[in-house]
């Protein structure tokens, strides 16, 4: 699919979906979710060999079947919800987003910290972030710059329309400078616990890769969180976020991937 044609469906996508009713919106997208279900798409083949590899069964089992329907059914979800986000209330997504130990969040800001939320990379980012900001917590995160340069700035405006100041990851300097500052400020930067940019990730298990937030590099005192859990359950249960302490702030002076390197040792 050509990079302009691919920016014309998402832009569509934005356009159409916050204004359709719910029933249809998801009867819609479960279409998609079946007809890729059946197509047999690169991706959804892929998608079958690594879940045969984590259940330790045969790809065309019954329950890597299964698990890769409901697997791409949650995913035709995800951009059901993405796409139709701006169009949700503050009450449904304080409704929709339950946060367990926030607290811990408001704690360090209310005494002149800045908060990294390092994220797994599950479930759906966007809905999460939005909760944060109807609690009250705006937050900063990074994102890969993707192509054409218009969809990217479509993604760009689409989050900051939640609350979210995004920052490109190819501006690696500029990024951690605004990064840095910003946590000095007190203020909550999320950042996907994944990509060992540093190269000093121990080695896992292949199921089980090292993960680090991204360009978490800056020098900076901060009060690292981490999500214990982050659930996107059946449709209509709505999503589930835990912040737990990861690590004691750190002197400004220890840099942040040393903070979560020791949280992922210890």
């Amino acid at each position: 699919m050509g990079e302009d044609l691919t920016s014309l469906l998402y832009g569509l996508a934005w356009r159409v979906t916050p204004r359709l009713p719910d029933p249809v919106a998801a009867f819609v997208f479960d279409g998609i979710a079946t007809g890729m279900r059946w197509s047999g798409a690169g991706g959804v083949r892929q998608l079958r060999v690594n879940l045969a590899q984590v259940l330790g069964q045969a790809v065309d089992s019954p329950a890597v079947t299964a698990a890769a329907g409901l697997g791409v059914h949650s995913y035709l979800r995800y951009w059901r919800e993405f796409f139709g986000l701006t169009g949700w209330s503050r009450d449904r997504i304080r409704d929709t987003v339950v946060f367990e130990s926030l607290e811990r969040v408001a704690a360090a800001r209310a005494a002149g910290r800045g908060v990294v939320l390092a994220l797994p990379h599950s479930a759906n980012w966007d809905l999460a972030g939005a909760g944060l900001v109807v609690h009250g917590y705006p937050f900063t995160t990074v994102a890969q710059r993707l192509r054409p340069e218009s969809l990217y700035q479509r993604f760009v405006s689409h989050r900051a329309a939640l609350g979210a100041t995004v920052l490109p990851a190819d501006e690696t300097r500029r990024t951690v400078t605004t990064l840095a500052g910003r946590l000095r400020a007190g203020e909550v930067v999320c950042l996907v616990g994944r990509g060992d940019d540093a190269g000093a990730g121990r080695r896992l298990h292949r199921r089980r890769p090292p993960a680090s937030p991204r360009l978490a590099r800056a020098a900076t005192g901060l009060a690292a969180a981490r999500p214990g859990r982050r659930l996107h359950g059946p449709v209509g249960r709505g999503a589930s976020a835990r912040t737990r302490a990861a690590a004691r702030p750190q002197p400004a002076r220890n840099r942040m991937c040393r903070t979560w390197r020791g949280v992922r040792q210890g």
